[in-house]
């Protein structure tokens, strides 16, 4: 692949070609996931003509049905939530698949209960915390939306190489059919951690490996977890969430070493009974009761990466980053969809206000949207990672002083009602 920036605003243009296979948009979006898909569907609700590229964007994700509980599980916040209901597809989610969150409870790693911080919707005055969902269901609404919408069109493929121009972009993109041209305003980056689009354009990424895995699946447990989500942080650097799904099953985000996950991924029901029973003096079962697996277990790796710039290229800005291609973030704090979500909602809230004078290429609205996405990602990503940092630390006096401080926190209903606040993740 490879990116072209023309040396100056009088350059050429890249040319048309001869067979007429060039599409004229408005914006194109480059990424078929769930923040790709609410972006298109909002910015085509809006009167925008959008053409949203990706390899798989017309395979179909399956309505979730029956008893079991696809692994990949988000926590939706009421941010998103109020996003999906101006999308018109919050109503549409099968809800008997949505479990609320009212309260959540985090334990040190002393396993001393004076340790634990517990938060309380009906403390705060709130509803509830979140809503735990399958990623399929997400998927899924979102995508039979996209198909209802006429101002959207969307593209097998993927793309080739990136033109930039004084008036927008041309895009080459390669089909199964052949290459085909692409013309767009302003081109949107939501194709993921490895973004190739972030590649072209030069942007440079803050990384770091947490040298950790996450393992996920979903469990039956014989206790009722209480609409609870709870969080243990275990001695030597695990951290260990169980979210709760309808009935009485859980979903587990089990952050560890890369040869502890390869070992977990081996266990069988009898081995995960005891590997519980073992942690935390026995706290997991005494609280969620025998669990037994329902799902087969996955791994992925664990990193933060930052864009350094969610705008590009540098001197002719046509490009805005979303999503996981402008951060990733620890699960620790379960924000990363919501924080992609945060992008889209920022953007067609940029749009749908801007002034009618400003084409949506305006340098003033690209810069409305890198720094407004600016403090809210840097504040979260800053905290998420130090209470990684903190959390497995093995130096002693930060060991007390972690378990010390949840303590405190716990016992101060300001502080407390602030957190819940700042987790909701409404955009201003």
């Amino acid at each position: 692949m490879a990116f072209n920036l023309p040396k100056s605003t009088a350059s050429a243009k890249a040319p048309i070609p001869a067979d007429g296979r060039t599409r004229q948009c408005d914006i194109a979006i480059i990424g078929g996931g769930i923040v790709g898909k609410a972006c298109a569907l909002g910015l085509a609700q809006q009167g925008f003509d959008v053409i949203q590229i990706a390899p798989d964007i017309e395979q179909q994700t399956p309505k979730p049905s029956g008893d079991h509980w696809a692994e990949r599980i988000y926590a939706i916040s009421p941010g998103t939530r109020t996003l999906l209901q101006s999308l018109q597809v919050w109503d549409a989610i099968d809800h008997a698949r949505l479990q609320v969150v009212r309260d959540m409870r985090i334990y040190g790693d002393r396993g001393q209960a004076s340790d634990g911080l517990h938060l309380s919707a009906f403390e705060a005055g709130i509803p509830q915390l979140a809503w735990i969902g399958e990623s399929d269901l997400l998927e899924h609404t979102l995508e039979q939306a996209c198909r209802f919408q006429s101002k959207l069109e969307r593209v097998v493929g993927s793309l080739d190489n990136l033109f930039v121009e004084p008036d927008g972009a041309l895009l080459k993109v390669h089909t199964a059919q052949g290459p085909i041209e692409i013309r767009a305003s302003l081109v949107i980056a939501a194709d993921g951690a490895n973004s190739s689009l972030r590649s072209m354009l030069e942007i440079q990424t803050d990384e770091k490996s947490y040298e950790q895995r996450a393992v996920v699946a979903n469990f039956l447990c014989t206790n009722a977890h209480l609409e609870t989500a709870f969080q243990w942080f275990l001695p030597g650097g695990d951290i260990l969430a169980m979210l709760p799904l309808p009935g009485k099953q859980v979903s587990m985000v089990w952050s560890t070493f890369p040869e502890n996950a390869v070992r977990l991924l081996t266990l069988d029901a009898s081995q995960w009974q005891s590997e519980f029973a073992m942690l935390q003096d026995g706290a997991i079962v005494h609280t969620l009761g025998t669990l037994t697996p329902h799902s087969k277990p996955g791994s992925f790796p664990l990193r933060k990466i930052r864009a350094q710039r969610v705008i590009g290229p540098e001197l002719l800005p046509k490009v805005i980053l979303l999503g996981d291609a402008a951060h990733v973030m620890h699960p620790l704090a379960g924000q990363g969809l919501n924080l992609g979500l945060r992008d889209v909602a920022t953007l067609l809230r940029i749009m749908h206000e801007r002034e009618s004078f400003r084409p949506i290429t305006d340098l003033v609205l690209l810069r409305r949207y890198e720094r407004e996405r600016h403090g809210d990602t840097s504040a979260i990503l800053w905290i998420t990672d130090r209470l990684k940092r903190l959390f497995t630390s093995a130096n002693p006096l930060q060991k007390n002083i972690r378990n010390w401080g949840m303590g405190l926190v716990n016992r101060s209903h300001l502080i407390k009602r602030y957190l819940i606040k700042e987790a909701l993740g409404e955009v201003k």
